[in-house]
């Protein structure tokens, strides 16, 4: 699963830069401009914009990768990333159903993706155990445990609840 997770964000990655880069080009050629902003600075702000959020979601897709060469859940920068990017596609969703109204394909993209993000960070979580957890014992006197020098080596009486008031 997280191989087809780190494919699916390198896809995104590529698609991202590319549409936004298209823009960028589109509004400079059409010499665009929206409410007085120069055209160039549109241009060049959708060619940044696009390689920023194509860089983001490829370094999603290391981590993705990585946990599924390593066969380990995310640690420390990767797992804030793939949260991050749960939370992205979480919020691209809600926008895609809420503004395309004829085409739900999109919605259901960044929902599969969420999906596949919150899986991964949930699968690989419930694989490990504690590694470094000490072997149980039998409490404070078992037989690895420490020993209370006040306390001979016999078991404790039972607790016994006290006994119900009497009615008077």
């Amino acid at each position: 699963m997280a191989w087809i997770l780190a494919v699916v964000l390198f896809v995104e990655a590529f698609g991202v830069a590319a549409l936004n880069w298209f823009l960028g080009i589109v509004a400079d050629r059409q010499n665009m401009s929206l409410a007085g902003i120069d055209p160039d600075a549109m241009s060049v702000s959708s060619k940044v914009g696009g390689v920023v959020f194509g860089l983001y979601f490829l370094l999603c897709a290391v981590v993705a990768l990585l946990v599924a060469v390593r066969d380990r859940a995310p640690a420390g920068l990767g797992r804030i990333l793939l949260i991050s990017v749960a939370v992205v596609h979480g919020l691209l969703g809600a926008f895609a159903w809420a503004m395309l109204e004829d085409n739900k394909a999109a919605f259901v993209f960044m929902v599969v993706v969420l999906g596949l993000v919150v899986l991964l960070l949930m699968t690989y979580d419930r694989l490990e155990g504690p590694s470094d957890a000490a072997p149980a014992s039998d409490g404070p006197r078992g037989s690895d445990g420490p020993k209370d020098p006040e306390q001979p080596d016999q078991d404790p009486a039972p607790i016994v609840p006290p006994p119900a008031p009497s009615p008077s």
